[in-house]
């Protein structure tokens, strides 16, 4: 029962992958609907207008990020399942240059030749696909990249992102409204930046900074492309 619990549960690269693909939806939601919300609002005063706008580009940015990280991820396991039936062909075609390749990587790492072959001789008889994969493509047998766990990663946290700007502008009212929605421009950009940073084992400080600056340049932008219509 563990060994099918072990073989089913994601590897540390699948998980990062749609945490990656979370942050990134987020951003993408964040960004894109402050920077409508602004453009809109910078041409009409049309409360309802400006929400509507805001709205559908919420939905639109989610079914985009959700969709287009479902392609790219899909791509990417495709060229997974091709290198693993290319490896298990030349395990049957070549094994002897399969083994050098196992030795070899262990040479790289200090081991002496001998040991080496010894090495790659007791894998090989035990889990020949399987190491050839995590040798050369560090690689895990059965776990590919999966593109559904990315694609909803994306879609839900692009649609969470863009309700900050969102919420914050509809429900603050009056003189503030603007600067409600900056403010939460800002303190969200500013926490996909540390969840990026800590997820990568990054500059936290840089990266905070980093999305704040890009936060607030993409206002500026939109409301003076708004300005000018």
């Amino acid at each position: 029962m563990s060994k099918q619990r072990n073989n089913k549960s994601m590897t540390m690269d699948e998980r990062l992958n749609a945490i990656r693909a979370g942050v990134l939806g987020a951003n993408d939601g964040i960004l894109t609907v402050v920077g409508v919300l602004f453009s809109v609002a910078a041409a009409t005063t049309n409360h309802f207008a400006i929400f509507i706008a805001g709205l559908a580009d919420l939905l639109a940015c989610a079914l985009s990020m959700a969709s287009g990280e479902y392609a790219s991820v899909s791509s990417q396991s495709d060229s997974e399942k091709v290198v693993v039936a290319r490896e298990k062909k030349l395990l049957h075609d070549d094994f002897e240059g399969q083994r050098r390749s196992v030795a070899d990587f262990y040479v790289e790492r200090g081991v002496s030749q001998n040991t080496a072959l010894a090495i790659a001789d007791e894998l090989l008889v035990k889990k020949p696909l399987e190491t050839v994969l995590s040798v050369k493509y560090d690689l895990t047998l059965g776990h590919y990249m999966n593109p559904w766990s990315a694609a909803w990663s994306s879609l839900f946290s692009a649609a969470i992102g863009g309700v900050f700007p969102l919420a914050a502008l509809i429900l603050v009212t009056g003189r503030y409204q603007f600067v409600a929605t900056i403010v939460a421009t800002v303190v969200a950009v500013a926490l996909t930046g540390f969840l990026s940073a800590k997820i990568s084992n990054g500059l936290v400080k840089r990266a905070v900074i980093r999305n704040i600056i890009i936060g607030l340049v993409t206002v500026a932008i939109h409301f003076g492309i708004g300005k000018l219509f």
